[in-house]
């Protein structure tokens, strides 16, 4: 088990086993089948109350319906943590390209903007 960034896990650039299965759950999950298969279950919980069926039948429903909130829940920290990388590395891409004309532009003395832009490159890391 590792404690990295979900996106720094592969050094190599190889996507492992679990993030394919995360990125098909997010798929998944964003599709409106997924969308009718919750209605359903909703519907499928109040029906249960609503008839008034015994106590395990409420719980295996209210059962159901925590399950699928944690697994989404788990889904959407990992796909949150995914794009904030990505992002990050576009940004430093960025901010990296901007020095280099700034340091290209043969400015002899270096500004305080540059300075602060330059420590910012992949500061995320150093936390």
């Amino acid at each position: 088990m590792t404690f990295e960034h979900p996106a720094r896990r592969k050094a190599d650039g190889q996507v492992g086993r679990f993030e394919k299965l995360a990125e098909l759950a997010s798929n998944f999950t964003s599709s409106p089948v997924f969308s009718l298969l919750c209605v359903l279950l909703v519907l499928g919980f109040v029906a249960v109350h609503v008839a008034g069926l015994p106590t395990e039948w409420q719980h295996l429903a209210g059962d159901a319906m925590a399950a699928v909130s944690l697994l989404l829940l788990a889904l959407l920290k990992n796909a949150e943590r995914r794009a904030e990388h990505a992002v990050q590395r576009k940004l430093d891409a960025i901010a990296a390209v901007v020095l280099e004309l700034r340091q290209g532009e043969g400015a002899g003395e270096r500004s305080q903007a540059q300075e602060d832009l330059e420590a910012a490159i992949r500061l995320e890391e150093r936390l």
